[in-house]
């Protein structure tokens, strides 16, 4: 039996995938090796379901990884359908003509190929990427069927002889080399494990063999620990059906597939059969804080394989922010990115997954409505970075974009335009630090007005994307306007008159600050209370928030436009136009004049370090003039 040859290498098939990304990551070793051991034991049990052989009931199908450190050794052990020596020569010597593609084709019309992880056949030799040398034994299920060997230092050399293997099934052994030394450390190949089998169909048990023991003594009893548990989970969560799943067996696949203490917020379980199938649970995780939104993770399995964390070619950019886990069959394991990039099936998914979030979405509005305005704080950047990246989830998600006023509730944006349109029609106030713009929103509830708080990073392109979309209506920072309601008229005196005392106040101000390029502006509002206040221009402020927000690139390059307004219905400013005409009294204006300005400032932004000295000083002056 003995023979020697050279492997006959299928290029055409090979190269394009290598020059890809199957030999990338060197930990894709076990994932092949162990994924090949799935499809033999799979392909056995589709030959006992369709009668071909007879199989003992209930066998226990499994899959054994076994370390040796001391040696050197990593075996992958199936009790599968083993191989012949004419099938040996088949699919290991003939590199890339697939094991599993042959097998589709022979009972193309008896079996479910979705099955049968195995697309291209050369996963095996991805083991060389860590052996110097691999050694196959494997013994056939065919009746009468001689046990072989097979051996190959990693050139274009092989070697097959007889096997002393006695069960049914195939051992790969690995002598690892150098290149591969990390993986004769346990945590590491179990971690590799972990990474690409925690799901696969068949139980997989792992072993080292130099261990450290923890034989018992035979008057020790035996415990359930000590029996010998599989480290993946053959039937995740996702596979069953979601009528069968309940909330606590939802939250405890999160915690243990992301490692994340906290329970998710909500989920949505993707189970698609036609026109392609697809299976998966997206999570709406619960957020520690805004950064924390760039963090998400969709893990991509084929056949509860693990392919790759975050595809984006498959998955639609914005519910990357999201987890989850998703299995497609179709995709075979050793596709490039650039081919899935440019796949109209893959297009057909993505545009899927995005529907059916909006749908979820659109389901919690309108049925738990309080839990929908409960959530809102942690799933509305992800809303709204997906509404400015996708215009079909923009256009379903429209009417659902929920805002939190300054009254506390949650209106949309047609809400908040209805009960406002004869205050300020097509207009929306907003406020992004509620601490900072205070007295602005106190000013605007003292008019009976409100705003919505958009405090976030993701707010100010959101709103612009808006003004966009919907080219009637218009976003102002509650600094940045005064509405009409806020105003009252003076009938008392002349139009000469009042811009006569207008222009006073504006040329007392300006003398006294010494801004000659500050605007000021003369008003009479409702709030007695309030003597000044800074207004900034909308659109200059807009783009210096986005100069600071990538950088602050080019400082300088966009000017703050202020607006002091002055109210003169104020009893300060009315008494400043008379001590204006006392000449002793002119430092008493200089000095009320600057306060005034900036305590305007103060309510607006903290004063720079200059200012805030010039602050502390002067209020220690006036204070001084009190008690003299």
């Amino acid at each position: 039996m003995k023979e020697n040859g050279s492997l006959s290498i299928h290029s055409e098939n090979i190269f394009p995938i290598i020059k890809k990304w199957l030999y990338s990551d060197q930990d894709i070793f076990i994932r092949e090796l162990v994924s090949n051991a799935s499809d033999a034991i799979m392909k056995l049990k589709k030959l006992n379901d369709m009668g071909e052989i007879q199989l003992p009931d209930d066998p226990h199908f499994k899959i054994q990884v076994l370390l040796d450190d001391k040696k050197k050794l990593i075996q992958v052990t199936d009790n599968g359908i083993g191989m012949t020596t004419e099938e040996v020569k088949q699919y290991i010597n003939q590199i890339a003509f697939s094991g599993a593609e042959d097998f589709l084709d022979k009972y193309k019309d008896k079996t479910d190929q979705d099955q049968i992880i195995g697309h291209f056949g050369l996963g095996f030799y991805s083991a060389f990427m860590v052996a110097d040398q691999v050694q196959i034994d494997t013994l056939s299920y065919q009746e009468n069927a001689e046990p072989v060997q097979w051996i190959c230092d990693g050139g274009t050399e092989y070697k097959i002889d007889s096997s002393n293997r006695t069960e049914r099934g195939t051992t790969i052994t690995l002598y690892v080399g150098e290149e591969g030394e990390k993986f004769l450390n346990e945590y590491t190949l179990k971690n590799a494990l972990q990474k690409y089998c925690s799901f696969m169909p068949v139980d997989i048990y792992f072993e080292n063999v130099n261990a450290p023991s923890t034989e018992k003594s035979e008057t020790d009893k035996a415990t359930e620990e000590d029996i010998p548990k599989p480290i993946n989970n053959p039937s995740p969560l996702y596979l069953k059906h979601p009528n069968d799943c309940t909330d606590e067996e939802y939250k405890a696949f999160y915690k243990e597939v992301f490692f994340d203490f906290q329970d998710p917020l909500f989920w949505i379980h993707l189970n698609m059969d036609y026109p392609f199938k697809m299976k998966g649970i997206l999570y709406f995780p619960k957020l520690k804080n805004e950064f924390e939104t760039m963090e998400g993770q969709i893990k991509l399995y084929c056949n509860q394989v693990f392919v790759a964390d975050n595809i984006k070619e498959v998955i639609p950019e914005f519910l990357l922010l999201l987890k989850g886990v998703m299995d497609c069959p179709d995709f075979p394991l050793n596709v490039s990115r650039s081919f899935l990039q440019n796949d109209g099936y893959v297009n057909k998914i993505s545009n899927y997954i995005s529907k059916k979030v909006a749908d979820k979405l659109k389901s919690l509005y309108r049925k738990e409505k309080e839990n929908y305005e409960k959530y809102w704080e942690d799933i509305h950047p992800f809303v709204k970075y997906g509404c400015l990246r996708d215009d079909k989830f923009y256009d379903r998600m429209k009417p659902f974009v929920i805002y939190k006023t300054t009254n506390g509730d949650y209106v949309t944006l047609e809400e908040y335009l209805e009960r406002n349109k004869e205050k300020h029609e097509k207009t929306i106030f907003y406020v992004t630090d509620e601490h900072q713009q205070a007295q602005y929103i106190s000013f605007f509830k003292e008019n009976d007005l409100e705003a919505v708080i958009l405090p976030s990073n993701i707010d100010q392109p959101f709103i612009s994307h808006l003004e966009m979309k919907e080219n009637e209506i218009t976003f102002k920072r509650v600094d940045s306007d005064l509405s009409d309601v806020m105003k009252v008229k003076d009938d008392t005196t002349s139009d000469d008159e009042q811009k006569e005392v207008n222009e006073k106040i504006e040329k007392m101000f300006h003398e006294a600050l010494g801004k000659e390029d500050l605007k000021i502006q003369i008003e009479n509002l409702k709030s007695e209370n309030i003597s000044a206040m800074i207004l900034l221009e909308e659109q200059s402020r807009r783009m210096q928030d986005m100069s600071y927000m990538f950088g602050n690139l080019a400082p300088g390059m966009f000017k703050e436009e202020q607006t002091l307004v002055v109210n003169k219905r104020n009893y300060l400013v009315q008494k400043l136009l008379d001590l204006q005409q006392k000449e002793d009294k002119k430092e008493d204006v200089k000095l009320i004049c600057e306060h005034l300005y900036d305590l305007a400032l103060l309510s607006h932004k903290p004063l720079d370090a200059d200012s805030m000295s010039r602050f502390i000083k002067r209020n220690q002056e006036i204070l001084n003039r009190l008690v003299e």
